[in-house]
């Protein structure tokens, strides 16, 4: 019976590849692949002559019936990303599911992982951990997103491209407070760069720093004392202090959010129902 492999290819370095790998990349009969240059430099590089088709975001869906035409007729088909294990925030799931109900067999041929490296390198609790993939493009999509997971206990990983880093990190500042966080850039490459420190730190590094290269994203889960929601009148509170040492209302909502893990637009409400309530005196004349 035919069998679609699916397998790990290098995320950068590309001696970072099984024997087994290869062994299947020269056996069968065709090679689904997400991005054909890269697979073909790779193939080059281990001289490996089989047939290539692509197999993408754009294209997955049209090209799945000639895949499963090749499998159906007794042939091996081997389905590799462009980095990594395909299906992970890549292309293949609605592949493996097809390949699945027509009872073909799916094989697993294990190889790099830029989410297993970055994790196991990160200094983070690794006996837990959850994978949210990327982030969602609007920001009050993504703003919901993160609230909805501000009280995960468990190591957090995320993949990010580089134009949206800076607002991802900031986004995090806002719904989870400052956590410390690795972020590991172009994992395997020339330019590998593995940064541990805070969410604050790398929002004012990137700040400066344009960010460039593939980014995986670890960072800490919600501790005890974050579990613990601030309530609006710990909010005032905070607030009224802040207020009374001579911080602006832009600076002391920004200062509460971060303390308190609340978002800007929480904290703004609370200081927006206090002045309200409490009125600034206004001089004499004023």
């Amino acid at each position: 019976m035919s069998t679609l492999f699916v397998v790990g290819t290098p995320i950068g370095n590309l001696e970072d590849i099984t024997l087994r790998a290869l062994r299947v990349l020269r056996e069968v009969r065709l090679i689904a692949a997400e991005d054909t240059r890269r697979t073909r430099l790779l193939l080059s590089r281990h001289g490996i002559a089989t047939a290539v088709t692509s197999y993408h975001e754009h294209n997955k869906l049209s090209k799945l019936s000639q895949i499963l035409s090749v499998l159906q007729d007794g042939m091996d088909v081997a389905l590799v990303s462009d980095a990594g294990m395909p299906g992970i925030s890549d292309p293949g799931f609605e592949l493996v599911s097809a390949v699945i109900a027509r009872g073909i067999p799916v094989v697993p041929v294990p190889g790099p992982s830029a989410l297993i490296s970055a994790l196991a390198v990160s200094g983070l609790p690794t006996d837990q951990f959850v994978y949210l993939g990327y982030l969602p493009r609007q920001a009050r999509k993504r703003e919901g997103f993160l609230k909805s997971v501000a009280h995960e206990k468990r190591t957090l990983v995320v993949f990010e491209a580089p134009h949206r880093l800076e607002s991802s990190l900031q986004a995090m500042r806002e719904a989870w407070g400052n956590r410390r966080i690795v972020v590991a850039r172009e994992l395997t490459k020339v330019y590998e760069e593995i940064r541990r420190s805070t969410i604050s730190e790398e929002v004012a590094h990137f700040a400066t720093t344009r960010p460039r290269g593939e980014f995986t994203l670890v960072i800490e889960g919600a501790r005890e004392e974050d579990s613990v929601t601030t309530t609006d009148q710990e909010l005032q509170e905070r607030l009224a202090h802040l207020q009374a040492s001579g911080l602006d209302r832009k600076t002391a909502t920004a200062q509460v959010a971060r303390e308190s893990g609340r978002s800007k637009r929480d904290v703004y409400r609370v200081w927006s129902s206090r002045r309200e309530k409490h009125p600034e005196k206004r001089p004499p004349g004023g």
